[in-house]
């Protein structure tokens, strides 16, 4: 379910960041008007529009994508057809990657696989706990009582009223050695595999748990860029080649080229938001429980 809301999140973000790019576009527009009018290209005004038709297209992908999230996410969630899930405009991520040992520990005590081994252990200790006191000779006593009628009615004519106490004792000798020693194995080899595969299984988590943490690092670390680096000085460029533009010091496929990237890296930051959340939810479902 996490998963699929963080799906809906992206398509409705990236929705929002083209519906802001519409108005950059504008004003590429507006600017190639003006250079025209002074005696630029018409060819850039056409490309400016062109610009401003190929984010008409993907704005109609974007929707779609949008909308066939929220088909997915509510029919996950089983909502009415006449409702339909909302992504919020933000989304509420813990952008600090969590330590491994921490993960590990927790998966330790929180696991289902790894509780599951766990008890199949405890059951198997169990039965080689008893397939070893089949070694030692069982005793039994026994004590009866028998109620006796006297009534004229009873099968047995010498009955004479007098109850019945009766006492046993038994003895069960352990002289099949083979075939106990065969159970001894028997349940000794379950345990150990039970061991082995409990084992195997922590070994299993503690790569994946590294893979997520690791793939969480890169997340923080690459939006730590974009955000500090990457987008403030890409917007820096596109205002400086604006302004070359205007003024007849650069070409209006530079500043295409700037907006483009620009764009794509608003997007990219959208894209590893919720990569992040995504990887952040599966560490979480790995361990068992919230960490």
């Amino acid at each position: 379910v996490c998963l699929a809301y963080y799906e809906l999140w992206l398509a409705a973000e990236l929705v929002r960041i083209v519906d802001d790019n519409t108005e950059l576009v504008e004003d590429l527009i507006a600017v190639s008007e003006a250079r025209y009018r002074t005696g630029g290209s018409q060819q850039d005004v056409l490309r400016a529009e062109l610009e401003g038709d190929r984010l008409s297209e993907q704005l109609i992908a974007l929707r779609r994508q949008r909308e066939q999230a929220r088909a997915d996410l509510g029919a996950l969630v089983r909502m009415p057809m006449n409702y339909m899930p909302v992504a919020a405009d933000e989304l509420e991520v813990d952008e600090v990657a969590p330590q491994i040992e921490q993960l590990v520990a927790q998966a330790e005590q929180c696991n289902p696989t790894l509780q599951g081994l766990a008890a199949e252990i405890a059951r198997d200790r169990a039965k080689e706990s008893l397939a070893c006191l089949q070694q030692y000779p069982d005793f039994q006593l026994g004590l009866g009582y028998s109620v006796v009628s006297d009534d004229h009615n009873v099968l047995s004519p010498v009955a004479n009223g007098h109850d019945n106490v009766n006492f046993s004792i038994g003895v069960t000798l352990p002289i099949w050695r083979d075939k106990i020693n065969a159970g001894i194995s028997e349940a000794a080899h379950n345990r150990s595999s039970a061991t082995l595969r409990r084992e195997a299984e922590r070994d299993r988590l503690r790569g994946t748990l590294r893979r997520q943490v690791a793939a969480a690092y890169a997340a923080i670390e690459q939006l730590e860029l974009l955000r500090t680096r990457l987008i403030p000085r890409t917007e820096q460029t596109l205002t400086i080649s604006t302004a070359d533009y205007q003024n007849e010091k650069a070409d209006f496929t530079d500043l295409v080229a700037t907006y483009r990237e620009l764009l794509a890296l608003q997007v990219q930051v959208a894209r590893t938001k919720a990569t992040l959340a995504s990887t952040l939810a599966q560490i979480e479902r790995t361990v068992g429980c919230p960490y």
